[in-house]
């Protein structure tokens, strides 16, 4: 018998939950959206099997739903549903980055048809909408799942079963756990991108021409503040506890660096810079974090005709899939740079090799 799984929200995370659960046998997908061509697009693509845009409309129907909508918009469904006549049991998750709330609301529920399992899978794009959404999103990616006081690991068991084909590793944690390393490596991250932004946006006042010097590595640094402002907001203040004690850290912190510069201390400057320098280098390279990781390399190319299609060329006869292409440097007559960037680790490395043995002069950045 067919399990029916309902995805509420087919944006990006959405979109590409729905496009592994339709893959596996055994389960019929039911999408929500207010967006009527998202919808159209889904079920044109087999994606889901049935679309609707009323919620309460089809919900007795799922075994289980998925709430894939900004925090407040899933703590507002969580309510409505403990208020529901269901006729059969219901298990429940979300895709929330912050936990604490989702996780209070969902532990007030005295439905007995009703069970909640926490869910954020950590991979992302900066793109939005289904248009975005891509099958492949999670591999090799974190997925926590946080269970509330209603759920049992059968429960937890269930979710990774519904998403065994997206390729994602699955964690769990408390709610306390998830939302505190999220703060720290994720949220607070993007906060300090945007004011990054803001300081270089101000001081284009004084050098117009700061936003082309701008377009290099800055641009790679503060990529994230790209992301989606509503849906930033949102996360901001459901964690906004946690981002303010951060803040204060980072105050603090940028004092003492300040302290060192003032009082030209040449020593501690380079021990926190080597600090630093060597944290980043034992990251691990393979693994997908919350933050939307970019697999760039880097081609030295000649001022001449058709340079760029010789690189794109093969990388198309190999059917390789191109996520981002740059021109960093090129200027009459010399070499200049191509920066491409790929979806995955694998295409990055696959395209290296490719052009290595085709004699181009090739780079990749860790």
């Amino acid at each position: 018998m067919s399990e029916k799984v309902l995805i509420v929200g087919l944006g990006l995370i959405g979109g590409s939950l729905a496009m592994n659960v339709s893959e596996k046998e055994g389960y019929t997908v039911i999408g929500v959206d207010q967006d009527e061509e998202a919808l159209n697009m889904a079920l044109a693509q087999g994606v889901i099997h049935q679309a609707s845009t009323e919620f309460e409309a089809v919900v007795k129907e799922a075994d289980i739903c998925v709430l894939a909508t900004p925090i407040s918009t899933t703590i507002r469904y969580l309510n409505i549903l403990q208020k529901m006549d269901l006729e059969k049991p219901l298990l429940v998750t979300d895709v929330s980055s912050v936990k604490n709330r989702v996780l209070e609301a969902a532990n007030k529920w005295e439905h007995p048809m009703l069970s909640f399992v926490g869910g954020h899978p950590m991979a992302g794009s900066h793109k939005q909408g289904y248009t975005a959404a891509k099958p492949h999103l999670f591999e090799n990616a974190i997925y926590v799942l946080t269970p509330s006081v209603h759920a049992s690991n059968q429960e937890a068991d269930r979710l990774k079963e519904l998403f065994s084909e997206t390729g994602a590793r699955f964690l769990t944690f408390t709610t306390e756990e998830h939302d505190e390393m999220t703060a720290v490596i994720s949220h607070f991250p993007h906060l300090i991108a945007s004011s990054l932004v803001h300081q270089a946006r101000e001081w284009q006042e004084t050098h117009p021409y700061i936003e082309h010097l701008a377009a290099g590595g800055f641009k790679d640094i503060t990529r994230i503040a790209s992301s989606n402002p509503s849906l930033w907001q949102d996360i901001f203040f459901q964690n906004r506890e946690l981002l303010m004690t951060m803040l204060d850290d980072w105050i603090k912190e940028m004092e003492e660096i300040r302290d060192y510069l003032s009082e030209q201390d040449a020593e501690k400057t380079l021990e926190y810079l080597v600090e630093a320098k060597r944290y980043r280098d034992g990251l691990p390279t393979k693994e997908r974090g919350a933050i939307p990781a970019f697999y760039d390399l880097y081609v030295d190319i000649h001022d001449k005709p058709g340079a760029i299609y010789q690189v794109i060329g093969q990388l198309a006869a190999a059917e390789i899939s191109i996520k981002n292409i740059e021109i960093l440097e090129i200027r009459e007559g010399i070499t200049g740079v191509l920066r491409i960037s790929f979806a995955s680790s694998e295409d990055q490395m696959k395209s290296k090799d490719l052009l290595g043995r085709n004699s181009f002069e090739v780079m990749v950045q860790q």
